[in-house]
């Protein structure tokens, strides 16, 4: 099928180094392209490419006539608008229906009614999608999506995205996501676009396969370029003309080498380690907390000790922001109390960087306005040399908060939370606008780190690596009750039957009513059915199989040689082994919840 939109051979400078030099993107209907690179290598400015909004120094960009084209930004700009009606309506004409917009601010729980001025980041996310899905687009280019959703809200865009007929080019940081709902993934890297036919789910293992061939081949080139230099300096002299060539072909060689792009370095992630604090961290006994009517916290207890990792999930509108400041402190309960332990040193990352002076220079985020130096461990450092851990580079030091896109706003305010001193360190949303290369370097720092941390996300994938214990609304729907479960977020979901949030109504998924308008009071079984036992039985056998597949496949993908010599066999390995990790988990999580309900019955079969 011929392309809606068509990027060929894109370049794009802003006054240095060129940021996109043989860019190129195609997008028919029904694709779900993944479009993936490190932070800063230009995949939000191709996206602004493709919907027109930047103009290319180089290149052609192809719209077929018809189409209809709806961007997401990271930052909608709700300037102008007074309610969330009027900004969903905006893309409509005069005389064009607008129920569209309505019925979806609707199934997203939204007031048309509502004024802007008040959004919280989830809400304004939710009135953007609102506004580009109306319109009925042919393609869609989606920047970071599911930014300040919350689960419910995640799973009803992947549904949404999945049944719809227009082309989808989005970028994203959620992993879970993007192997969801993707088909083809576009990976941007030093300029230029490479592309695998396949989801977001096989791109890692063929992008690590990629930079190791090009790392063999560098070495190659310097192998030759010593032998190339070694014949110059001592060869015998041939005839003229034959060394004018080598000459020429050495030359080549050294610029080839010296045009090569590297690969963009790693975040050098490190964490000012406080005093050891005491082993009890947090103790809360009975707390509560309501404001007015409504009840946000009500009779929770919980005991965190040094070392653990504790996220916490839920809705939007639920109360893990004011949860976590109970637990720290930050905030008195209504009953109850919180015991805080001895020598904590807490550090705190909130959701919205409120930290973050716009007009600020970098240095002053990290240094406090103390000058151009900080202390890290014991060790003191220059403000430039600590932000190139970061991947900012030495003139940027002195340049403003403002100038910074959204990715390097949060590796700022990570920098500087990291600089400080601690033992607790308290994220809000820590994964936002985050590359995935930026990510793992994150969590292997957390799952290092010797303090304690508490971490509100909605990233699934984030919080199944990081998290030791999960703290989630009760499924029972009660107002205010929160319960604890020990892992991660798999583990909280098989423990309790389905993930927060799709266990209560919400304004587009609601339970059956009586004819009383009362709600129908859930049945409760008394044994496992026929299909559930027989599952129960079979399930461990596959459990089995498929550890043993996904065993022997690895093995086989360790093999260096695979890829040049069975490129296609490397690949549909690649793809088994990610399907076959998928259907582990499944088998697993289908396993637990049907274990932990046969329990429930008192064994019963």
């Amino acid at each position: 099928m011929p392309p809606l939109l068509q990027l060929t051979a894109v370049a794009l400078s802003f006054g240095g180094a060129p940021l996109l030099e043989a860019a190129s993107l195609a997008v028919s209907p029904g694709d779900r392209v993944a479009l993936v690179g490190r932070n800063g290598s230009g995949k939000s400015t191709l996206l602004r490419i493709a919907a027109g909004l930047v103009e290319a120094d180089l290149g052609e960009r192809f719209v077929d006539p018809s189409a209809r084209i709806a961007y997401l930004p990271q930052e909608p700009d709700f300037s102008g608008f007074g309610t969330v009606g009027q900004f969903a309506r905006a893309d409509f004409a005069p005389e064009a229906s607008a129920h569209a917009a309505e019925r979806l601010l609707s199934d997203l729980g939204l007031s048309p009614d509502a004024p802007c001025a008040n959004l919280s980041g989830g809400e304004a996310r939710r009135a953007a999608l609102a506004r580009i899905l109306s319109t009925d687009p042919d393609i869609l280019l989606l920047d970071e999506p599911t930014n300040h959703l919350d689960l419910p809200a995640i799973a009803w865009l992947e549904a949404r995205l999945a049944s719809a007929r227009a082309g989808v080019v989005v970028i994203s940081h959620d992993r879970r996501f993007l192997e969801a709902l993707t088909s083809r993934t576009i990976w941007i890297d030093r300029g230029k676009t490479r592309e695998i036919d396949r989801g977001f789910a096989q791109f890692e293992t063929w992008r690590d396969q990629v930079l190791e061939e090009e790392e063999t081949a560098a070495h190659k080139l310097d192998r030759k370029i010593a032998a190339e230099e070694h014949w110059v300096r001592y060869g015998v002299t041939a005839r003229r003309k034959r060394n004018m060539r080598r000459m020429r072909e050495l030359e080549d060689l050294r610029r080839t080498r010296r045009e090569a792009r590297g690969v963009q370095g790693s975040v050098k992630f490190s964490l000012a380690e406080g005093a050891v604090s005491g082993k009890r961290v947090i103790g809360a006994e009975n707390i509560s907390k309501s404001y007015g009517d409504r009840v946000i916290v009500r009779d929770f207890s919980i005991e965190i000790a040094r070392g653990d990792r504790v996220g916490f999930v839920g809705p939007n509108g639920a109360g893990k922001t004011t949860l976590l400041n109970l637990l720290t402190g930050a905030l008195a309960p209504d009953q109850g109390r919180v015991i805080l332990g001895t020598s904590l040193q807490i550090v705190a990352l909130d959701q919205r960087r409120r930290a973050l002076d716009p007009n600020m220079r970098l240095a002053d985020a990290i240094a406090d306005g103390r000058g151009d130096w900080v202390e890290v461990n014991g060790a003191k450092r220059h403000v430039a040399s600590y932000l190139t851990d970061f991947l900012f580079t030495p003139d940027q030091y002195r340049s403003p908060v403002s100038a910074l896109s959204g990715g390097e706003k949060v590796r700022l305010a990570l920098a500087a939370a990291f600089a400080q001193p601690s033992n607790l360190i308290v994220l809000d949303e820590p994964t936002n606008d985050l590359d995935l290369e930026t990510l793992d370097m994150l969590e292997d720092l957390l799952g290092a780190y010797q303090g304690t941390a508490l971490i509100v996300s909605h990233d699934r994938s984030f919080l199944d690596r990081v998290a030791t214990m999960v703290v989630a609304p009760s499924p029972d729907g009660a107002a205010g009750r929160w319960l604890d479960y020990v892992g991660g977020y798999a583990d909280m979901v098989a423990q309790r039957g389905s993930p927060p949030g799709f266990d209560t109504p919400t304004p587009s998924v609601k339970k059956s009513q009586n004819r009383a308008g009362r709600e129908a009071p859930p049945r409760t079984p008394s044994k496992l059915s026929y299909k559930e036992k027989l599952a129960l039985e079979k399930l461990p056998a596959r459990i089995a199989a498929l550890t043993d597949e996904v065993t022997q496949l690895k093995k086989a993908l360790e093999d260096p040689s695979l890829f040049s010599r069975d490129a296609k066999a490397f690949s549909e390995k690649a793809a088994r082994l990610a399907a076959a990790g998928r259907e582990l988990a499944s088998a697993e999580e289908e396993w637990l919840t049907l274990e932990l309900k046969r329990e429930s019955l008192g064994g019963s079969a």
